[in-house]
């Protein structure tokens, strides 16, 4: 039977783009699938089955206005959490008349953890069944603290007490936003807090889109939370530039340095300092532009948009990145050493996700990035062969797991 579903999600473009290969996947099952984000993300869709439902706000605009600029004011952590909580609260209003819309044309809602209280609300108010679908493991857990929190340990009880804070704290951001809803919907709004007991209670399923062999699912998570392997993106087009292929093939194997979607305050410095530790490490460079705004050009170093990670990164000797969760995915797929540069968030838990598996020397926070820093970890990370040979080796056991074949059982059985 075909379903329609609506795939809900929001941020910025890795928030997005695993959700493309799922719908794809979906799609070849048979459902009508329509991925309901940000306008400036239907390029990720085109040419494809899967319909598009924009929503207003454009992030990258956002994080490049005086709001967004506030949040360097911030590291990563409690301090910067709250300032995007405030943000987001105030930009969430602007989306739940679009929400709901694409709510009310659909028979399931798949809900990102980003949007997860809103469109719970929306499905609920609605009477349509509904999943869960993170990115990141943000269920609270004894085993380790909320990725969106900081990194490391601080104790079984207060990792829980830590990973509930979080999801009072999302309660509070769509608070508003979910009364409106009810409002548009002629429905008495019921608090946010309630759902989540509610859904907790009843075993509401939610699914992460992660490999189970880089973050092994926690032994005290409730019956419902399943980990399935990573939803890879779709790639509308797989080819990489012709100035690219010609600089891959003009030398050895080059280093590929992205920042994502994460913005900095002097992309200029940031740059400078990329391009003397690859020349101190002997290396060549890719660098993608981003949303941070780096550059540089020469005989040994590139710049580049938007390119797609599944082509590149087989080609490449290592990745420096902002340990976002999808980069991080796609150099573990393509079995290359790391060099992570948390800047905020999840950032933190995924780059000591890298070191603890060993396919990264160590974690270099871009507040305490420097030329000499960054040339002596990629030293490290190329010259050693133990660290490609391990991640060689967890590429080929990241490829036999089906991510999608879960998220599909789960739809059938909702």
């Amino acid at each position: 039977m075909t379903v329609r579903v609506a795939i809900m999600t929001v941020g910025s473009r890795g928030d997005v783009a695993p959700y493309t290969g799922l719908a794809e996947g979906l799609v070849r099952a048979g459902h009508d699938v329509t991925l309901v984000t940000h306008a400036r993300f239907e390029p990720l869709v085109a040419r494809s089955a899967i319909r598009f439902h924009p929503l207003p706000i454009d992030p990258h605009a956002e994080l490049l206005g005086a709001r967004g600029q506030s949040l360097n004011r911030s590291r990563t952590g409690p301090g910067k959490l709250a300032r995007v909580m405030k943000m987001a609260r105030e930009l969430a209003g602007e989306m739940a008349d679009d929400l709901v819309r694409a709510a009310q044309a659909a028979d399931m809602l798949l809900l990102s953890g980003s949007v997860a209280p809103l469109g719970y609300a929306i499905a609920d108010a609605l009477g349509l069944p509904s999943i869960g679908l993170n990115l990141q493991p943000l269920h609270p857990t004894a085993a380790f603290v909320s990725p969106m929190a900081g990194v490391g340990t601080w104790g079984g009880p207060v990792n829980r007490a830590v990973g509930h804070g979080v999801h009072l704290a999302l309660s509070h951001v769509y608070a508003p936003a979910a009364r409106e809803a009810g409002r548009l919907l002629g429905v008495p709004a019921r608090g946010l807090q309630a759902q989540y007991r509610e859904r907790e209670r009843g075993h509401w399923p939610v699914l992460y889109g992660y490999s189970p062999l880089v973050v092994p699912r926690p032994r005290d998570w409730r019956q419902g939370l399943e980990v399935t392997g990573y939803w890879w993106p779709r790639v509308p087009d797989p080819r990489l530039p012709a100035r690219l292929l010609e600089f891959l093939d003009a030398g050895p194997p080059p280093v590929f340095v992205g920042l994502g979607s994460a913005t900095v305050p002097d992309p200029a410095r940031v740059s400078g300092e990329i391009v003397r530790a690859l020349r101190a490490a002997g290396l060549r460079g890719v660098l993608q532009e981003g949303w941070a705004g780096l550059h540089a050009d020469d005989d040994d170093i590139i710049t580049v948009g938007d390119v797609p990670h599944s082509a590149l990164f087989p080609r490449l000797a290592a990745v420096v990145h902002h340990a976002g969760a999808g980069t991080t995915g796609a150099g573990l797929r393509a079995g290359i050493p790391a060099v992570p540069v948390p800047i905020q968030f999840d950032a933190g838990f995924w780059s000591d996700r890298l070191v603890r598996l060993g396919v990264a020397p160590r974690a270099l926070p871009l507040r305490r990035l420097t030329a000499a820093r960054l040339a002596s970890a990629l030293k490290e990370a190329t010259g050693d062969p133990a660290y490609r040979l391990r991640a060689r080796s967890l590429a080929g056991r990241i490829a036999d797991e089906d991510g999608i074949e879960p998220v599909l059982a789960a739809v059938n059985r909702a």
